[in-house]
């Protein structure tokens, strides 16, 4: 008998799993267990997948449903990985934990580069791996060099097609090939969570603004990510829009919606705030907007692509400034919607739903990018990233890169060597220090 373990930590990633299931994208199986994991910071405190609503109705796939986080508990998923020597051990207990006997193990997990992922795919050894991704992750580089023992035994990666003829990059060092999950089925899946979340409000063509929680990846601070939420909300009422509905992230403390709410009432705006956990898409369904606005949310992409909605982009320039280190792994999603998507402050851009760029120009670039992030497991990509920089580094495409980092890796736009030291030159920094307080003073 053969079990097919497939690992999910999202509601959206039970979807694309769902979608996979019944586009026979999966061989057939004697078994199949959804392992589902909390990996929130206090996900004690947090509600898991399986008890998001809707769960039940992907939950007629599997056969069984087991929780990682009581498996491993006290430990957090996100931290915790077996110790080399304790690995036949701890497959030796989930083997009879979960039933499994001598059964041959097939595994399905998500960003296999980190914990849980990882530590499953270590516990059984040997079983073949399929890696699905649920986001825009998956167009970027593998974020760590992955073991060999690990890497080699992926046999595909599964994915969305979020961006119309753009190939991921992950795990493409070990030539694994990409798949996409029918579109269709994806869709199919999503019309069956219309009717969840009993308590949503009835709004009919809003702005839907998306909220996403990025103070806590360190990527923004309170304040900034609460002022990112206000510029949404203004720059959707600048566009005409009255009726505003704001999807909070679930994580995200509620008082974060106190100031976009006095915002609301300065600008007469009717303002919602969802408090039910409920996927974009389902609100795609139900409300129809007029206009979806996000950072760099997946949720922007399947409202683009998947059900074609206006969508438009807020803070992806500030957030390409702020995300460290360069080989951070949002920068690439981060890259792909700032160079895909409208500009919400760009009236035409937004009304006309102008691409920023042609399918064969944001390949281009994302191979640069994913060289530049993690040229030591893509050294083959180094001649592409030469030829974008090459012709097409200009004051905007600067964005997508550090002049520090290309100076490192000796590409084009890089300082030239005779000028290298400049940077670390204690005079030069007080002299440049002295010439911006001196332009600053007669400014004002």
């Amino acid at each position: 008998m053969t079990t097919q373990i497939f690992l999910a930590s999202t509601l959206y990633g039970t979807a694309t799993l769902a979608a996979a299931l019944d586009s026979d994208c999966f061989a057939p199986a004697d078994r199949r267990i959804l392992l589902v994991c909390n990996n929130t910071a206090t996900p004690e405190t947090t509600p898991g997948v399986d008890e998001m609503p809707g769960f039940e109705r992907l939950r007629e796939r599997f056969d069984d449903v087991v929780s990682w986080n009581e498996t491993i508990s006290p430990f957090h998923p996100g931290g915790w990985a077996p110790r080399l020597d304790d690995v036949p051990i701890w497959e030796r207990h989930l083997r009879l934990a979960w039933e499994l006997g001598d059964d041959p193990v097939e595994l399905a997990v998500e960003s296999i580069q980190v914990n849980p992922a990882l530590g499953v795919t270590q516990i059984f050894t040997g079983a073949p791996v399929t890696v699905y991704a649920d986001g825009l992750m998956s167009y970027g580089p593998t974020r760590n060099k992955i073991d060999p023992l690990v890497g080699t035994r992926v046999d595909r990666l599964l994915h969305l097609d979020l961006v119309p003829g753009l190939q991921p990059l992950l795990l493409t060092e070990f030539g694994v090939k990409s798949e996409i999950v029918p579109t269709d089925a994806f869709v199919k899946v999503l019309a069956e969570l219309v009717d969840t979340g009993d308590s949503l409000p009835v709004v009919d063509e809003p702005a839907l603004l998306l909220g996403q929680y990025l103070s806590a990846l360190g990527i923004l601070t309170p304040e900034q990510e609460e002022d990112l939420h206000v510029r949404m909300l203004k720059g959707a009422v600048e566009l005409g829009h009255t009726r505003v509905v704001f999807k909070p992230h679930p994580s995200a403390p509620a008082r974060w919606t106190r100031g976009l709410e006095k915002e609301a009432e300065k600008l007469g705006a009717d303002l919602t705030v969802l408090d039910t956990p409920v996927l974009a898409e389902v609100l795609y369904q139900r409300m129809r907007p007029a206009l979806v606005v996000g950072c760099f949310s997946t949720a922007l992409l399947t409202a683009y692509a998947l059900y074609g909605l206006p969508v438009a982009r807020v803070g992806t320039a500030t957030l390409l400034d702020r995300l460290t280190p360069y080989e951070n792994s949002n920068r690439v999603p981060v890259t792909v919607v700032d160079a895909l998507l409208p500009d919400l402050t760009d009236r035409t851009a937004v009304t006309g739903q102008r691409r920023g760029t042609d399918e064969q120009g944001l390949t281009d670039l994302v191979r640069a990018v994913g060289y530049a992030m993690q040229p030591k497991i893509y050294p083959d990509l180094r001649p592409a990233a030469e030829a974008y920089l090459t012709k097409h580094l200009n004051t905007h495409t600067w964005r997508y890169f550090k002049r520090k980092r290309l100076t490192s890796l000796a590409l084009p736009g890089a300082v030239p060597a005779q000028l290298a030291f400049l940077p670390r030159n204690a005079t030069v920094r007080r002299v440049a220090r002295r010439a911006r307080s001196l332009k600053k003073a007669v400014g004002r």
